[in-house]
């Protein structure tokens, strides 16, 4: 009986997640996806798992949740240097991908929810405008 209600209680969550998405969320992250098998996956892999030491995870990452201002000016300028992820260093180039500030906010909103990773707060157009070099 207790499995029965736990997998109950289980459901009911899942499905409380997928019900109340923000449908604009939930529409960024798809153009994202795409975005992100475009320019992205080459290096950081299919599942985000990156290539350890050469270039670092976006799954499950330390820097990307807490670097987040960092993180959109590294995909929009580009970045150099060490850089620490999950407690590995890493010291590699990445250039700038020529992307839009749209395109920008929906691949961070699709790394930002994908492979164990979750934001409460959605990376607005605005919020990538603002960030200058």
């Amino acid at each position: 009986m207790k499995i029965i209600v736990l997998i109950y209680l289980a459901v009911i969550i899942s499905l409380s997640f997928l019900l109340f998405q923000d449908p604009e969320l939930d529409a960024s992250i798809q153009r994202g996806n795409e975005i992100y098998a475009d320019f992205c996956v080459t290096c950081h892999m299919g599942k985000g798992e990156g290539v350890p030491y050469t270039f670092p995870p976006l799954a499950k990452s330390d820097y990307l949740m807490n670097n987040r201002e960092a993180s959109i000016k590294g995909i929009k300028y580009g970045r150099q240097g060490e850089l620490t992820v999950n407690g590995i260093v890493y010291n590699n180039t990445m250039d700038k991908l020529g992307l839009d500030d749209e395109e920008i906010a929906d691949v961070m909103n699709y790394i930002l929810n994908s492979w164990g990773n979750s934001s409460d707060q959605m990376v607005t157009l605005e919020e990538v405008e603002a960030i200058t070099e």
